[in-house]
């Protein structure tokens, strides 16, 4: 799919979003824009439907009501080709890895290419080799299995292979859930480098809060069913909201806000991303 060349269209935006199973409302009039370039968070409770929103989004769900649009383009309006094209520009990396325990790490990079692209496997093997160095795994990764690694080991091999097409935007699911604070921090890091290397834009559903300040241009709330508030978080945090006041107020927050541009010094506190406004 061809995105439309304008710095003002959104690469995901979402407009009037109901979505249920049975009788259970999960979103209901929700609206939702992601900016081209930026890294944005999205938080909520536990059963505030943060991983529905994620696969509506990848259209692994359709909503009940509203829309989505890609690069300008209503979903519902794209034809087969389109389609396919358009599952090759999103990337994702599923909480734990999601890799395929009965092959290498190679192989399993090579799954999206087997199936989409029409190359000869030698050179599937090299761009997959050239997804593992560009994630900071050693070469002799290549050959080992999933049980062969270790929990961060795990994270950047699924990211390998979410970038394995190439695509414009990367849906990360608690990508540092589970890793030790050195192992988040570098992890971190590496999607800040990856974006701006890249050019990619990402959503990033997560709980940890060091990552959210560490990395995150905005952050999206979704409570009651809806985004609350989206916005860099100096303003989220003033949002007025039990639960906002709660997450972003407790002992936890505090504790990442008392060391600000030390997890990852390349993120500048409260810059505003690319082509975005405050209070989008």
């Amino acid at each position: 799919m061809k995105p439309v060349e304008s710095a003002d269209t959104s690469p995901i935006e979402a407009t009037g979003i109901l979505t249920q199973f049975g009788t259970n409302v999960i979103h209901k009039d929700l609206d939702f824009a992601i900016t081209r370039g930026e890294i944005a968070g999205l938080v909520g409770g536990s059963g505030s439907g943060k991983s529905v929103l994620m696969n509506t989004l990848l259209g692994l769900k359709v909503p009940e009501a509203g829309e989505i649009r890609y690069f300008g383009k209503r979903r519902s309006d794209l034809d087969p080709v389109e389609e396919m094209r358009l599952k090759n520009e999103m990337g994702v990396l599923f909480q734990g890895g999601a890799l395929f325990s009965s092959l290498t790490v190679r192989q399993n990079i090579m799954v999206p290419m087997i199936e989409h692209l029409d190359m000869s496997k030698a050179l599937m093997c090299e761009l997959a080799d050239m997804k593992i160095h560009m994630v900071g795994l050693p070469p002799e990764s290549a050959v080992l299995y999933p049980s062969d690694l270790s929990g961060g080991m795990k994270k950047r091999a699924g990211l390998a292979r979410s970038l394995a097409l190439d695509p414009q935007i990367l849906f990360l699911d608690e990508p540092t859930a589970g890793l030790d604070p050195i192992g988040a921090h570098a992890f971190d890091t590496l999607i800040l480098s990856l974006r701006d290397a890249l050019d990619l834009t990402v959503l990033m559903v997560t709980h940890d809060l060091d990552s959210l300040y560490a990395i995150c241009d905005r952050v999206a709330v979704l409570v009651d069913k809806r985004i609350a508030v989206y916005d860099r978080l100096d303003v989220v945090e003033q949002y007025d909201h039990a639960w906002v006041k709660e997450y972003f107020g407790g002992p936890r927050s505090r504790a990442a806000l008392s060391t600000p541009g030390q997890k990852v010094a390349t993120k500048q506190k409260g810059a505003t991303p690319r082509g975005a406004t405050a209070g989008h």
